[in-house]
């Protein structure tokens, strides 16, 4: 009988044992019935770019590339890609850039939050289809770092994040601004006829001085903190600002232990545990992190079977204070944090609250690491344990008849005299009715009342936009009132400031008592006792919901019906339930 052609020994080609074919070249074959041929034809069509057998025979490093005309955060990524691929090339790897979905804050319609999860989605399964040992996620904006995240924490391999970077700060006047925090403060002004159009123009050309991410603590940067201290970046990866000569320094070394993590086969799982997702929790606490930090930690948590308890964490908040002073719950900008030392300098802050057995992408602990780090300088950015910016934690969870399954506030953020507060409720039913009535003289409203936004959950908007920060009624900003008691089930900006209630869940648009709530009803909000209370009678609201019974929204085809079908509440890191893993490993943190 003739030997059957061996396709792996023809001219110009490698033998392949059993054991490679989990590797490199030979990973994830293209299914002909034949994977000899499989092999024998992806080889010829990647010759065509002028690939030699030398180059193929590599640990393949995939680098997902973000890079968009829509997306000035990752204005860089050109360069951030010459210099990964540099770093792989050294360390003796293949790099294979490739495409995904790049996600833009003020470039994604309804809002970049309806698209993460499909961008986790292309994230994953790009890296499932295409043959790498291990890959580079390139991410900056928002909610690209959580996608890339959560994607690769499905998808399972070697896995190392690699953050844009901050933009520049610029000036306006004199006065050092930068995005976002400053452009709500003076947007603010211009609403309240502080400023006039000219001004508010000139300060437009001002805030964004270069490419990068918002040069502030917003969910961006509290992103790039999560993921250094999740172990996920080479040490110092999280503050560079995106068009500093140490940014590409970090991209080349971040290429380089991309190659060694696919050698040693560093799979996620093995940084991404329950320990990491402690100390990243700490972390969010002690820079006063976007309260979107907390949505995207349980969403990338959820794909390895891990669930927040938020009650655990609120405890973790209360002996864990802000340490980081950068605006909006402070004054410095990112530029000024990476000056400070970066990240090296707040973990040593942090060290006797943190999990310093953690694994990092450099196969060496999180102890080790600090270690390596050496002792630290004199600077004013992070400020000592004895010394904090705000005694507690940035982000505080109530609880109540209002929100059965949690709210949260930025406290470091808000108003201390609106901390216990009680007002009257002046409620709008959805965006379109605040965007109709809160600039109306006619609103019936006054500075203590307590301002209700429903319907901007998860399923209600979709996609659980950033209006939770409600502007003030233009007639209370033109009297000279600066903050007020917000609530409502949508997300807020990092950037933002204020005493805002968010993440009230169940949605209003599941039938939950905040989709109930009338206007003339009275709310308590009570930081200090974790509470926010609707004071009407549960009889009172059992009888509105049956004379007014609320159903899901629906749609008829496409993404937003995948979207309203599966996606979860925030309190699950508004996720779709069928990219949750299969099986909890359990519940984070851990209650002592």
């Amino acid at each position: 009988m003739p030997k059957k052609p061996d396709a792996s020994n023809a001219p110009g080609s490698h033998a392949i044992s059993p054991q490679d074919e989990t590797t490199g070249m030979s990973r994830g074959l293209a299914s002909y019935g034949d994977k000899g041929f499989s092999l024998f034809l992806r080889k010829a069509f990647i010759k065509g770019a002028g690939y030699t057998d030398s180059a193929l025979s590599r640990p393949v490093i995939g680098i997902a590339n973000t890079g968009s005309a829509y997306n000035p955060c990752h204005g860089n990524a050109p360069q951030l890609i010459e210099a990964v691929k540099r770093g792989i090339l050294m360390a003796g790897g293949l790099p294979m850039d490739f495409p995904t979905i790049s996600v833009h804050e003020s470039f994604s319609y309804p809002t970049s939050m309806y698209l993460r999860n499909l961008m986790s989605i292309d994230t994953e399964e790009m890296i499932r289809a295409q043959p790498m040992d291990a890959v580079v996620l390139i991410g900056g904006c928002d909610k690209t770092v959580p996608a890339q995240l959560m994607g690769a924490a499905s998808a399972g391999i070697p896995a190392i994040q690699l953050i844009t970077g901050s933009m520049l700060t610029g000036s306006h006047r004199s006065e050092r601004v930068g995005a976002c925090t400053d452009c709500r403060r003076y947007w603010a002004k211009f609403r309240a006829e502080e400023i006039d159009a000219e001004e508010i123009a000139d300060v437009n050309n001002q805030l964004v001085a270069s490419v990068g991410t918002c040069s502030v603590m917003g969910t961006a940067s509290t992103m790039a903190c999560i993921a250094e201290a999740l172990g996920m970046t080479v040490p110092g990866g999280a503050s560079p600002p995106a068009v500093t000569a140490d940014r590409i320094r970090v991209a080349e070394h971040t290429g380089a232990q991309a190659v060694t993590m696919a050698k040693e086969r560093l799979t996620i799982d093995k940084v991404l545990t329950a320990d990491a997702f402690e100390n990243a929790m700490r972390v969010l606490l002690a820079i006063g992190g976007s309260t979107n930090g907390l949505v995207h930690l349980t969403a990338i948590a959820g794909r390895l079977g891990f669930e927040v308890d938020l009650k655990a964490l609120d405890r973790m908040g209360r002996e864990t204070p802000v340490l980081l002073d950068l605006k909006p719950s402070g004054d410095h900008y990112m530029e000024d944090f990476h000056h400070a030392g970066g990240m090296a300098t707040l973990l040593r802050e942090l060290k006797p609250l943190l999990k310093l057995d953690a694994l990092t992408v450099t196969g060496r602990t999180l102890g080790e690491e600090l270690e390596a780090a050496g002792p630290g300088f004199k600077q004013n950015v992070v400020r000592p344990m004895s010394h904090p910016i705000y005694p507690q934690g940035g982000i505080a969870v109530l609880q109540g008849n209002l929100a059965p399954g949690g709210a949260i506030i930025k406290q470091s953020a808000a108003n201390p005299a609106l901390m216990e507060h009680e007002g009257r409720a002046v409620v709008f039913e959805n965006a379109e009715d605040l965007a109709r009535r809160i600039d109306s003289d006619e609103l019936d409203v006054n500075a203590d009342d307590v301002l209700v936004l429903k319907n901007i959950g998860p399923k209600g908007a979709p996609g659980m936009p950033e209006a939770g920060y409600l502007p003030i009624p233009r007639k209370l900003a033109r009297a000279g009132v600066k903050d007020m008691v917000r609530i409502s089930d949508g997300r807020m900006s990092g950037t933002a400031f204020g005493t805002i209630v968010l993440h009230v869940t169940p949605e209003s648009a599941m039938g939950a008592p905040l989709a109930y709530v009338q206007n003339g009803d009275r709310i308590r909000l009570s930081v200090s006792r974790r509470e926010l209370t609707l004071l009407v009678s549960d009889e009172e609201l059992v009888a509105r919901a049956k004379a007014k019974p609320i159903s899901p929204p629906t749609a008829e085809r496409g993404y937003r019906k995948l979207f309203l079908q599966t996606v979860t509440q925030a309190d699950q890191g508004v996720d779709f339930d069928f990219l949750r893993a299969p099986s909890l490993q359990g519940i984070i943190p851990k209650s002592e």
